[in-house]
């Protein structure tokens, strides 16, 4: 495949006191890279501030700077260190090329040079370094992939110990009130089918879309955690509350948010701990402002709490309870309807209309057992 990449040309740097030297090394170099050239060492670090070259040619003997300690000082920058240099010098004997090439240089060619054996090192050169790069990146990719999938699978242990964590505890709130068995773990079905549903229809989108869908679920099943502060006595009484023991059943979501910020506190300021506790502290809200405990009116409600709102009164028509026998699924979508604009969110409840066969289904599955 045809790519502009494969033509653009390299750049070397030709760095050398004497004039003549630099002119025939550019003559030589001209068509066949960019060249750039230099008359001091100094002047060769001040480029690199607006310009990295592939490949540096470098003579050795120079006044102020030699081309030793140049290249001492490229080796030990991590911006150049991986810049291959070549001595272009008329100093070629083994001990300096010895230390040359242990300073880190890739070669040496002598002046007078052959324009073709300049043109050919250069090459070469280039060629492995290219090769070295590639190498370093497909090994640097590998690792990444290696870390990246280390992270993944810790972050999954984590995710399903913390719902395992979770669900035990939600199953303890829940285990106190015989009467609401299964509701916790519906709840958060129905609270997965209808975000699923309202993102696809793009509502409150702006709100929703950096939400992670399981983790939300998986934090409705907190909703219901200030339980654990409600007489047994009151969670199962066989009978209509009174308006004392109403009073008293209510005050789980004022409990419930104390003991998610006790959870907060303990372990940190977590997404979801933070979705778990508007899910607790505003499920019995209402659209019209009639709901508890803090009496908000429409969009004052959080989302979660619009949301759970909905699944939680659904759940509790279908169910059994001491106050009301078990409503038919048809009729709890009808009593849902009816509170659109009262109890519920509207455009929720229009929602809930679209998705209601799959509430029913998650209630046969229950009713059946699979």
């Amino acid at each position: 495949m045809f790519s502009i990449f494969a033509y653009i040309m390299k750049t070397v740097l030709i760095v050398d006191d004497n004039a003549t030297s630099l002119a025939m090394a550019k003559e030589v170099l001209n068509g066949h890279y960019q060249t750039l050239t230099l008359s001091s060492a100094e002047k060769m670090f001040a480029l690199f501030k607006k310009i990295k070259p592939d490949l540096i040619l470098l003579d050795i003997e120079m006044p102020e700077m030699d081309g030793f300690t140049a290249i001492e000082k490229l080796k030990a920058n991590e911006n150049t260190v991986d810049i291959p240099v070549i001595f272009l010098t008329v100093h070629t004997d083994a001990e300096k090329e010895s230390k040359g090439l242990e300073l880190g240089a890739v070669d040496f060619v002598g002046k007078p040079f052959s324009s073709a054996v300049l043109l050919n090192r250069i090459a070469n050169h280039l060629r492995i370094d290219e090769m070295i790069k590639k190498r370093t990146e497909r090994i640097e990719r590998l690792h990444q992939l290696r870390i990246d999938e280390a992270v993944k699978k810790r972050t999954e242990r984590i995710e399903r110990l913390q719902s395992g964590i979770v669900f035990t505890l939600a199953n303890i709130a829940e285990s106190g009130d015989k009467m609401t068995k299964g509701h916790i773990e519906r709840t958060s079905l129905y609270v997965k089918i209808l975000i699923d549903a309202m993102l696809a229809k793009g509502l409150y989108l702006d709100e929703m879309v950096e939400w992670d869908l399981n983790l939300v679920a998986a934090s409705a099943l907190l909703h219901d955690i200030g339980k654990f502060s409600i007489p047994s006595s009151i969670l199962n009484k066989p009978a209509k509350l009174t308006p004392e023991e109403f009073a008293e059943m209510q005050q789980h979501v004022e409990e419930g948010e104390l003991i998610i910020d006790q959870m907060i506190e303990k372990s940190g300021n977590a997404l979801f701990l933070r979705h778990a506790k508007l899910f607790a502290g505003f499920h019995h809200e209402r659209w019209d402002g009639k709901g508890y405990p803090r009496e908000f009116k429409g969009e004052e409600i959080p989302l979660q709490g619009r949301i759970m709102a909905i699944v939680d009164v659904y759940d509790a028509l279908i169910s059994e309870r001491p106050y009301k026998p078990v409503f038919s699924c048809e009729k709890a979508e009808e009593i849902i309807l009816e509170g659109s604009g009262t109890l519920f969110d509207p455009k929720i409840t229009d929602v809930f209309q679209d998705v209601k066969n799959a509430f029913a289904m998650v209630v046969k599955d229950y009713r059946s057992g699979s």
